[in-house]
């Protein structure tokens, strides 16, 4: 391969900081306002120019769409995100659970209210593309933005890319599953001119349930029983119907799924139709394949709606998500790594950083928390090896296969979030390392700030 030297550069450093946060999604978010309010001056870095991540840019509304009646809900920074959308105007019921599906497009000024009254320095349209290394660890990142390249130094970092992106650059060690065994990628997207009686009719003359699911290859999931008859707004017949018309090609069987909410002005909103295998979300070139076949396949889905879901003859396609939604890259090799006995046996730990109920979504498996089992999320699996100052947040914390299908769901992202942003500012607070640091004081301050962790 043809190679290019770049010159050596000297950066300008634009910020210093105790705690650095990369990425704003439901990890990063909530490990920015956690570590500003245990009073650590905090920056929140993204690449895009609103915060939220897979809220607001990929369009994922159900933020908690897992909760029933007997479910034990963690708390925290989690649940004020719902609770501040719902205060702001920002939020819908949601129709399979008892939770409020987020407005993506408000909810990015829920963010940034939050982060504004958090007093977090925020640092949009910046893409980190280097960590700062000094004596093995971690000392700020390199940034490049319309502005050039920069430098912000920080005292701690938080990787909450999702996909350990500054982890994996400053040399601590992780995993990813071969590309053929990633769950799918999804383009969500929102249809408007829906009229609502008759979809909603329509749902009701035919309620589909979870069992529904499987018998379609890419919905093909095992559950424990006890959720095949609940409701799901789940969507697969009129895909079906489209094959059989020719309007969806005969060789694409994977279009069905669940749609979030349908308002009175008549949008129909977090279509999760369409769902792309073999996509790894660390390479550029699967991406760009990746956005586009899935936009190809939402207009497919949006015709077949309109042709053969009662309530969609006259809507059209709103809006796409601002990305591609990933849901499985790189997991780091953490001090301690999550298992699959941990998430569906209710793993205890004494360095709890909070609780997330027994939910398990991916990889062929389904389960809803509807029993008021729940699990530990502990800080060990957080910290990264081989690299100091850093901890991670969000889907590439430490685990196996089946505990990232319960640990990647956005809450239990902001609630591994909120432990990190506690303890990053804790660590500064009591100069210790975070291989070294003092769990009785993380958990003081986590529970000052209202999150439970037992």
């Amino acid at each position: 391969m043809q190679k290019i030297h770049e010159a050596p550069r000297t950066l300008d450093v634009i910020l210093e900081t105790d705690v650095l946060v990369v990425g704003s999604g439901p990890g990063g978010l909530a490990a920015a306002l956690a570590a500003a309010r245990a009073g650590a001056r905090t920056a929140l870095i993204d690449r895009n120019g609103c915060f939220g991540g897979n809220i607001t840019q990929v369009g994922v509304e159900g933020f908690a769409w897992y909760r029933h009646e007997n479910t034990v809900d963690c708390e925290g920074i989690g649940i004020e995100f719902e609770q501040r959308a719902k205060a702001m105007g920002a939020a819908m019921p949601e129709p399979q659970s008892l939770s409020h599906a987020l407005d993506a497009e408000m909810f990015k000024w829920v963010a940034d209210t939050l982060v504004q009254e958090a007093g977090v320095t925020p640092l949009l349209h910046r893409l980190c593309v280097a960590p700062i290394m000094e004596n093995g660890a971690i000392r700020g990142v390199i940034t490049e933005s319309k502005a050039g390249r920069e430098a912000i130094l920080a005292k701690r970092v938080i990787d909450a890319t999702g996909d350990a992106d500054i982890a994996t650059r400053a040399g601590a060690p992780v995993h990813k599953s071969p590309k053929k065994d990633m769950m799918a990628v999804s383009v969500m997207f929102s249809m408007s001119g829906v009229n609502k009686k008759a979809f909603i009719d329509a749902v009701k003359a035919d309620p589909q349930t979870y069992a529904d699911w499987s018998g379609n290859g890419e919905w093909d999931y095992e559950t424990t029983g006890k959720e095949d008859q609940m409701f799901s707004p789940f969507l697969r017949k009129p895909f079906k119907m489209a094959l059989d018309a020719g309007i969806i090609p005969k060789s694409l069987h994977t279009i069905a799924g669940t749609w979030g909410t349908v308002t009175d002005q008549g949008d129909l909103t977090y279509l999760n139709l369409v769902h792309v295998p073999e996509i790894d979300g660390t390479d550029p070139t699967d991406l760009t394949i990746g956005e586009m076949r899935g936009r190809r396949e939402a207009i497919y889905a949006v015709d077949a709606l309109r042709g053969f879901m009662p309530g969609c003859e006259g809507a059209k396609l709103r809006n796409f998500g601002m990305t591609l939604g990933i849901r499985d890259t790189r997991k780091i090799d953490a001090l301690y790594n999550l298992t699959a006995t941990d998430v569906r046996e209710q793993g205890r730990f004494d360095d709890a950083i909070g609780i997330f109920p027994e939910f398990i979504d991916g990889y062929g498996i389904l389960i809803l928390p509807t029993t008021g089992r729940y699990w530990h999320v502990p800080y060990r699996a957080l910290v990264p090896k081989g690299v100091g100052n850093l901890l991670v947040a969000g889907r590439c914390i430490g685990g196996d296969r089946i505990s990232h299908a319960s640990a990647r769901n956005m809450m239990c992202c902001a609630v591994s979030g909120q432990g990190a942003g506690v303890a990053a500012a804790v660590s500064l607070r009591r100069d210790e390392a975070f291989d070294q640091l003092n769990i009785g004081a993380v958990q003081k301050e986590l529970a000052r700030q209202g999150a439970r962790f037992q």
